[in-house]
């Protein structure tokens, strides 16, 4: 971190205490999706499926062209809620009822919304707590490309104050 006195630290990190049942996020900017991204992505998770870089393949398929990697959107849509909901640490609990509705393609944009499904204090960790979200993948036209939930153990903000100097 930059002494800069300018520089201001804006810390958005939602605590256990911050999330309520309901409770809506609009995570931010959103994540266009190039053919850079979709070829580094498959080679790197050795993912051979050729709809994801044949675009002879994928036409013959009915597809305009080579399909975006799933796993890429579900990974750009999870990466967007991170800092609104999971920042302040704890174990990642898993992924639930993940669904994907509508092929993506190079050149879509995508954007995540979450909802605080419940959370519940640990038992076992009493400086944490689980909270448990839905995410939404959506075009900018709000067609639902891909959507999950997940649970993490986060971190309470009596615990963190307590562990500051």
């Amino acid at each position: 971190m930059s002494d800069d006195p300018k520089r201001k630290r804006v810390e958005k990190i939602n605590y256990f205490e911050d999330f309520d049942s309901g409770q809506e996020f609009e995570h931010h900017w959103g994540r266009t999706i190039t053919e850079g991204d979709n070829s580094l992505f498959s080679t790197l998770t050795i993912n051979a499926n050729p709809m994801y870089f044949n675009a002879d393949y994928a036409e013959d398929l009915g597809h305009d062209g080579v399909v975006a990697n799933h796993l890429l959107a579900f990974n750009i849509v999870f990466g967007m809620s991170v800092q609104d909901l999971s920042e302040a640490g704890g174990a990642f609990l898993g992924i639930d009822n993940l669904k994907f509705h509508e092929d993506v393609y190079p050149g879509d944009t995508l954007y995540a919304d979450s909802e605080v499904v419940s959370k519940r204090e640990s038992e076992s960790r009493p400086h944490q707590g689980i909270v448990h979200w839905k995410t939404t993948g959506t075009r900018p036209n709000g067609d639902l490309v891909v959507e999950f939930e997940r649970k993490n153990l986060i971190n309470k903000r009596s615990h963190q104050e307590e562990s500051e100097p």
